[in-house]
C-alpha cells in the first residue's frame, strides 16, 4: 500500500507523461506464431513467453521520456483471458506483466526522478449496460487481474478505453476491494473513449461521464483512444473546466487508414505533440500520453513539447449533478425546483402499482418516459409492494430504465439489498431516497456505504429515534445529524438532499395545523446552517385528503412558498402542477392562510378553503377567465399551454390575418414572454414545455398557409440543439420559418456535440450555424462550442437562441470566444431577420 501515495502525489504535482501504444509496438516487433503458442493474438501471453520483447518496449518508452509506463495487461481480465483458455492463469499473467514494467521503471528511476507503473485494465467486449455481462461478474473478473498487478509492483491503475460507465464502475469497485481502500483517493485513472459524436459506444456524452465519475474517489478522469487529439477538443475543454479530479488525455495518433488489412496511423510525432501542447497550455491537463499508433517517437516529441508547462489546477468545487447513462442533470438550477416525477412510485400511483402487479415492466418504462416528456428532471422510482421481491423488481426495471430514459433515477427505497440491486444496473449517477435515524442510523450507515461505492447522492429524511420531526427546531437538529453522518462516510455536502418532511393540512388535526409553517421555517434554517446541502420535499403531502381542485391550488402555493425559502428539489407529478399565475388571488390567499395557520374571525382556514371549492360549480372550470378577443386569447393560451384552445383560436385568426402575421405578432411574442418568465423563475420547466407543445400544434396548423419563397435558394443554415438538451421547439420553429422563406436548413436534431456540428459544417458549407437550447446548461455548452469552433478554424456566423440565453451574456462571454460573428436571436422571427442580414452581407461581398 506504500506505493500508491507516491504515485498519487507525483500526478498531483506534475504534468505527468505516460507512455504510448504497447499494442502498436508489439505489432512491429516481428513476433512469430510460436511466440503466442496456442493463444494467437493474445498480447498478455507474451508476458510469459517473450518477456524480453515486452521489457524492451518499456525501456524504449522510458528512454523517450515517459514517467509512467503501463503494464502489458489491457486484455488481462479473467473473462477476456477465458476466451483464450487462460482464465485460470489470470493472476499469474498480470503479476508477470507488472513485474516486467516494475523492473524497467526501477532501472530508469533516480532519487529525484522516480518512474511509475500503472496497471492497464481494458474493457473487454461484453458491456453490462447492453446485458452482455453483469456488474458482479465483471467485478469478479477484474479482482484477480488487479490482485496480480498489485502483487507485481504496480503503483496505480489506468482503467482505459471504457465504452460503458457500468463497466468502468465495476473495475473501480474491484480496485477498491483488492486495495481495501474505503476512504481517500484510489490510485486509479478512469478513461473513456468517445466517437465522432462525442459519445461512448453506449451513448454517454461527456457530461454524463463526468457526473457519474466525479463523486467516486478516483485520481483522474480522462479520455483515451478515439479520434486522435483533434477529435477530443470539446470533451477536453469540458473536463478541464469542471472536474475536481486530475484530467488525463491519451489519444491515438489520429485516425488509422487500412493498408494491406492493417491499420496505419499517419499523425506524425510533431503534429501529435503540437496538439497535446495546445491542450496542456490552453484549457489545461494533468496527465498526457498516447494510445493506438503512438510510438516512442511520439512520446519523445510529447515529453519535449510539454516540458516546463505547469499542470492544470483542478476545479475547487464539484458541480452538483446527476446523470443517466446518456446525459447529466445539474442539481442547482437557475429556475428551481429540480423536479422528481412521482408517477413511477408504486405507493403514490395507482396506475403504476397495477403495472407492477402485472409484471408489466415495459408499461412501467413508458410511465417513466411520460415523466420525461412532461418536464421532470429525474424519476422517483418506488417498487415496494406487499408479497413482491423488491430487489428482484429493482434489478429488472432499473436494467430497462438504464437504456430507455434520458433522465437520472431516484431509487425510492430503504432496503439496502434492493438498493444495491438497482445501483448495479444504473450506469449514471442516481439518488438514493432515503436514509433516516429511526434506528439510531444503523441502516443509514449501510446505505451510505453503498452510496459511497456507487457514487450516488442520498436523501436524508428528518426522522430520528422519536419519529418524524414536527417542529422547525427538531427538523434542523436531525438535519445536522444526517449531514454529519454523511460526511463520516465520505460524502460531500452537495451529495446530500435533506427532506424536512411535512404532514397534510387536510386532516383538521389541531396538532398538525402548523405543519406547513414549521416545514417552511425548517427549510430556511437548513439552507442557512448547511448551505452546501440541497433540500427536497414531497410537495403534494401537504394537501393529501383535499378535493383534487383544492389540492392543485394548495400544492402550487406551498411550492411557491418553499422555493422562496430555498427549496432545491420537489417530488411531484410534473404534468399535474398548476401555474401560480393561473390561481385567482383570493384562492391563493386562502391557501396561504391554511399554510401559515392564520385564523380570521375565529374561522379555521381549512373550513374557509373547503367552502370556497364546494361553492364552485361542478365540472371542468378554468381557474382564470380567458380574454374575449382572439388576438389576446392566443397569447394567453400560449402562456397557459392550452393546446386545444390555441388550435381553435388560430383557426379563427386565419380568417383575418396571414399565417406569418399570426406567428410574428401574436404567438412568438407570447413564447418570448414564456422564456422571460422561465428565466426569472416565475415559470417552471413543465409549464414551458406545455407552452411549447401548444405552440407546436399551432405551428402545424399554420405551416401549410406559409407562402414559400419561389426565389432561388437564398442560403444555408446548419441548425442544432446543443449537448444534453432534448428540447426542440425553438429550433423547429426556426427551421419552419427559414424554410418557408427560401432558405435551406440542415436540421441536425437535439443533443448534438460540437464535433457533430463541425462535421455538418464541413459537409454543407453553410452561411450560418444556429445553436438552440432551453436550459442553463445549454448556454454554457454554446460558449464551449464557440471555443471549439474557433480552435478548429471556423469563422462562419453563429446564431444563438433559447429561453435561458440572455443577450448580455452573449455579448460579454460568448462573442469574445469566437473569431466569427455571434448573433443573439430573441425568437424564430429574429432568427430570420438575422439570416437575411447575413446573406445580404455575403451577397454584397461577392459583388
Amino acid at each position: 500500500m506504500s506505493r500508491s501515495p507516491a504515485f498519487v502525489k507525483f500526478c498531483q504535482r506534475n504534468l505527468a507523461v505516460c507512455d504510448g501504444a504497447m499494442g502498436t509496438c508489439l505489432a512491429q516487433a516481428g513476433l512469430s506464431a510460436e511466440d503466442f503458442g496456442k493463444h494467437p493474438g493474445c498480447n498478455e501471453y507474451l508476458n510469459l513467453s517473450r518477456p524480453d520483447v515486452v521489457t524492451a518496449i518499456h525501456r524504449r518508452y522510458l528512454e523517450a521520456g515517459a514517467q509512467v509506463i503501463e503494464t502489458n495487461s489491457f486484455g488481462g481480465a479473467r473473462h477476456i483471458l477465458d476466451e483464450q483458455g487462460l482464465g485460470k492463469r489470470c493472476q499469474e499473467i498480470n503479476r508477470a506483466a507488472a513485474r516486467l514494467a516494475r523492473r524497467a521503471a526501477d532501472e530508469f528511476s533516480r532519487p529525484s526522478a522516480r518512474r511509475f507503473v500503472a496497471g492497464s485494465i481494458g474493457p473487454g467486449s461484453r458491456l453490462p449496460s447492453l446485458g452482455q455481462i453483469s456488474f458482479d461478474q465483471l467485478v469478479d473478473s477484474y479482482r484477480p487481474q488487479i490482485k496480480g498487478l498489485w502483487q507485481g509492483g504496480a503503483d496505480g491503475f489506468i482503467v482505459e478505453t471504457s465504452q460503458d460507465l457500468l463497466q468502468l464502475k465495476a473495475a473501480l469497485s474491484a480496485i477498491a476491494d483488492i486495495l481495501q481502500i474505503n476512504s481517500g483517493i484510489l490510485p486509479a485513472i478512469a478513461q473513456v473513449t468517445l466517437d465522432r459524436g462525442g459519445r461512448t459506444l453506449t451513448g454517454s456524452d461527456i457530461s454524463a461521464v463526468l457526473a457519474a465519475l466525479e463523486p467516486l474517489p478516483v485520481l483522474a478522469v480522462g479520455l483515451n483512444c478515439g479520434l486522435g487529439p483533434e477529435g477530443m477538443a470539446e470533451a477536453v475543454r469540458y473536463l478541464a473546466g469542471r472536474s475536481t479530479k486530475l484530467v488525463s488525455v491519451m489519444p491515438n495518433a489520429g485516425l488509422p487508414s487500412m493498408r494491406k488489412g492493417q491499420p496505419v496511423y499517419t499523425l506524425t510525432p510533431e503534429a501529435f505533440a503540437a496538439q497535446m501542447r495546445r491542450y496542456a497550455s490552453g484549457p489545461g491537463v494533468n496527465i498526457v500520453g498516447g494510445c493506438c499508433g503512438t510510438t516512442p517517437e511520439h512520446i519523445r516529441a510529447l515529453a519535449g513539447a510539454v516540458r516546463g508547462l505547469a499542470p492544470r489546477r483542478p476545479a475547487r468545487r464539484r458541480t452538483a449533478a446527476l446523470s443517466s447513462l446518456y446525459q447529466s442533470q445539474d442539481i442547482e438550477l437557475a429556475v428551481r425546483p429540480l423536479i422528481a416525477g412521482e408517477r413511477t412510485n408504486a405507493s403514490g400511483s395507482k396506475l403504476f402499482r397495477e403495472l407492477l402487479a402485472r409484471d408489466d415492466f415495459e408499461g412501467m418504462v413508458r410511465a417513466a418516459q411520460e415523466q420525461e416528456r412532461e418536464g421532470a428532471h429525474l424519476v422517483d422510482l418506488s417498487l415496494a409492494a406487499a408479497g413482491r421481491d423488491e430487489a428482484k423488481d429493482f434489478d429488472a426495471l432499473a436494467a430497462r430504465l438504464n437504456t430507455s430514459i434520458r433522465l437520472p433515477v431516484m431509487l425510492d427505497c430503504t432496503d439496502p439489498v434492493a438498493l444495491e440491486a438497482g445501483l448495479k444496473r444504473l450506469a449514471g449517477r442516481s439518488v438514493v431516497n432515503s436514509i433516516n435515524l429511526e434506528d439510531g442510523g444503523r441502516k443509514a450507515e449501510k446505505i451510505l456505504g453503498l452510496c459511497r461505492r456507487h457514487g450516488a447522492a442520498v436523501v436524508g429524511m428528518c426522522i430520528d429515534e422519536r419519529g418524524m420531526a414536527t417542529t422547525a427546531k427538531r427538523k434542523l437538529k436531525v438535519a445536522g445529524r444526517l449531514a454529519a453522518l454523511a460526511r463520516a462516510y465520505g460524502l460531500e455536502a452537495c451529495d446530500l438532499f435533506i427532506d424536512p418532511l411535512t404532514f397534510t393540512l387536510a386532516s383538521g388535526d389541531k396538532n398538525l395545523a402548523r405543519a406547513g409553517r414549521e416545514t417552511l421555517a425548517a427549510l430556511a434554517a437548513i439552507k442557512k446552517r448547511h448551505p452546501g446541502c440541497h433540500t427536497i420535499l414531497g410537495v403534494s403531502n401537504i394537501s393529501y385528503g383535499l378535493p383534487a381542485p383544492a389540492r392543485k391550488c394548495l400544492n402550487a402555493v406551498f411550492l411557491d412558498e418553499a422555493l422562496k425559502r430555498g427549496l432545491d428539489a420537489a417530488i411531484l407529478h410534473a404534468g399535474k402542477i398548476t401555474p401560480l399565475a393561473s390561481i385567482p388571488p383570493r384562492t391563493s390567499a386562502l391557501c396561504r392562510d391554511l399554510i401559515y395557520d392564520r385564523r380570521r374571525k375565529g374561522v379555521a382556514p381549512l373550513a374557509t378553503l373547503l367552502d370556497r371549492f364546494q361553492r364552485q360549480a361542478p365540472g371542468p372550470r378554468r381557474l382564470r377567465a380567458q380574454p374575449d378577443s382572439p388576438e389576446d386569447r392566443a397569447g394567453q393560451q400560449v402562456i397557459d399551454g392550452d393546446a386545444a384552445g390555441l388550435y381553435t383560436t388560430v383557426e379563427v385568426l386565419l380568417q383575418k390575418y396571414s399565417a406569418i402575421a399570426i406567428l410574428d405578432r401574436l404567438l412568438l411574442p407570447a413564447m418570448d414572454r414564456v422564456g422571460r418568465m422561465f428565466g426569472q423563475g416565475k415559470l417552471q420547466l413543465p409549464f414551458v414545455l406545455r407552452s411549447a407543445e401548444a405552440m407546436q400544434q399551432a405551428a402545424r396548423l399554420l405551416e401549410p398557409h406559409l407562402k414559400r419563397s419561389t426565389a432561388t435558394q437564398r442560403g444555408t443554415m446548419v441548425l442544432a440543439t446543443v449537448r444534453g438538451d432534448i428540447h426542440d421547439i425553438g429550433k423547429d420553429l426556426v427551421d419552419m420559418i427559414l424554410t418557408a422563406n427560401g432558405y435551406r436548413v440542415i436540421n441536425l436534431g437535439v443533443r448534438q456535440s460540437a464535433e457533430d456540428i463541425l462535421s455538418a459544417a464541413a459537409k454543407h458549407r453553410p452561411d450560418a450555424i444556429g445553436l438552440s437550447g432551453l436550459l442553463v446548461e445549454s448556454v454554457r455548452a454554446m460558449k464551449e462550442y464557440l471555443e471549439v469552433f474557433g480552435q478548429a478554424g471556423l469563422t462562419v456566423p453563429v446564431v444563438c437562441g433559447g429561453a435561458a440565453l440572455q443577450e448580455g451574456f452573449l455579448k460579454r462571454e460568448m462573442r469574445p470566444a469566437y473569431p466569427g460573428e455571434v448573433h443573439y436571436a430573441r425568437d424564430a422571427m429574429d432568427g430570420l431577420r438575422i439570416m437575411n442580414a447575413i446573406c445580404r452581407k455575403r451577397g454584397a461581398r461577392r459583388n
